[in-house]
């Protein structure tokens, strides 16, 4: 295994030290804002818009979600270094075409629990199942980007009846995701950010440094070079909030740091193992072409674990966020494939 210099991972600096995970407390909004601007109305975490917010219990924790519309349920997963609004278009774009759309925090994220433990992708995949339950439905179409794309995977091997569809963004097949980790130096490289966290505090101190700054660079430097208009400022500032809130950068790091300390012990093992389990419900694999973190080559292998209809879609010049740099193009493909009664392999 090759493993690229993780100094990669942003500038050092001093800061305020970060605290471990504990469960989550009532936060002051002020406490978390950089000096000088103005937090929009509900705070960093519960944005004012079209859709209601609100809590469920699932799993042992608290999961903050935001729904809009009514009818089948379309569960989305975020993934790192943003929160439950990076879909806001789709909620959207979902409601008006007749879906139930609830865009979730997931753990030690946003408005969601920040527990001690449990950031492992089998338990986060059962934070994702338990919220469906919790939410009343019988089933969800799954809708997940980078490590919410992870866990969409692996919720629909661990609890297929519960998955009626499955959507993935910018991440490989677990199995597909370790391979190219480890035998792939470029793709790698490119992930040079995870082996970056797998060093103890650093990485929590380097996500806050100058209000967060780091957050802000990081979806800069993974956008494509095609939607200049993603991100904006307002935009790079409400994650960069959202990542300031205390333990949220810990708890963002802990499930890329189990990916990597996991692959030689027992449960990493067994956990890759039970991903040989093919996924049975059909499948749409969107990926940017220009996606500088996730290389399209690592991805487009991840068919080969889809025992069930199979879509591959690529965003030509589009980088690592399709649902932001193009979200008219990313919803009509998403609702267009949901509401297909035979989607193709």
């Amino acid at each position: 295994m090759t493993v690229p210099d993780s100094s990669a991972f942003g500038p050092t600096g001093p800061v305020d030290p970060e605290g471990s995970a504990a469960p989550s407390a009532p936060v002051d909004p002020a406490a978390t804002r950089p000096a000088g601007r103005t937090a929009p109305a509900g705070g960093p975490v519960r944005l004012d818009g079209p859709w209601t917010h609100r809590d469920v219990a699932a799993n042992g924790a608290r999961f903050h979600i935001a729904e809009l519309g009514e009818g089948p349920l379309v569960l989305l997963l975020h993934g790192f270094p943003q929160f439950w609004w990076t879909w806001r278009h789709q909620m959207t774009a979902l409601a008006d075409a007749g879906f139930r759309a609830v865009a979730m925090d997931l753990r030690g994220v946003g408005g969601s629990d920040r527990t001690p433990r449990g950031y492992d992708p089998a338990n986060l995949a059962l934070d994702v199942t338990g919220v469906i339950r919790s939410l009343g439905e019988p089933d969800a179409a799954l809708v997940g980007h980078d490590l919410g794309g992870y866990l969409a995977w692996t919720a629909a091997v661990m609890r297929p009846k519960l998955v009626r569809r499955l959507v993935v963004s910018s991440m490989p097949h677990p199995r597909r995701w370790r391979s190219s980790m480890l035998s792939d130096f470029a793709q790698s490289r490119a992930g040079s950010y995870v082996w970056g966290f797998q060093r103890p505090w650093l990485p929590e101190r380097q996500l806050l440094a100058g209000e967060a700054a780091l957050v802000g660079s990081l979806i800069q430097d993974w956008a494509g070079p095609r939607t200049p208009e993603f991100p904006d400022e307002e935009t790079l500032d409400v994650y960069r909030r959202a990542m300031s809130i205390p333990s949220t950068a810990h708890c963002s790091i802990e499930p890329y740091r189990w990916l990597v300390r996991s692959m030689a012990r027992p449960d990493g093992i067994q956990f890759n193992r039970r991903m040989k389990r093919p996924v049975r419900v059909p499948t749409l694999h969107l990926h940017g072409s220009l996606d500088p973190a996730v290389r399209t080559r690592s991805s487009a292998g991840s068919g080969q674990y889809v025992e069930a209809p199979y879509r591959w879609r690529l965003f030509d010049g589009v980088g690592h966020f399709p649902h932001e740099e193009d979200p008219i193009g990313f919803s009509a493909e998403l609702i267009n494939w949901l509401k297909d009664p035979e989607p193709d392999r």
